[in-house]
């Protein structure tokens, strides 16, 4: 996945900027984003302090990890129970 060249903070920054009355395709133009960039950001960060923004990152994180350690753990039951099946 391709990183952005943007902090959560700067994005947060630029839509705050639009909230202050700055039209969206002016503030495209001065940042150097695509129309549909600075939407995708309003989409996902709208309405969203630094903070919260850092938080959900780590949620999602977490969440990931979380995932990983399930799928593993299924299968290691998984493998259990065919070594099980041929053993009977």
């Amino acid at each position: 996945m391709k990183r952005s060249r943007f902090s959560e903070a700067q994005i947060i920054g630029i839509l705050e900027e639009h909230q202050a009355g700055m039209s969206a395709p002016d503030l495209c133009r001065k940042h150097g984003i695509s129309d549909a960039t600075f939407y995708n950001w309003r989409r996902k960060y709208g309405g969203m302090g630094v903070a919260d923004a850092k938080r959900l990152k780590a949620l999602k994180a977490e969440n990931a990890k979380l995932k990983k350690m399930l799928a593993e753990q299924m299968m290691d039951v998984a493998t259990l129970k065919e070594m099980l099946g041929k053993n009977f």
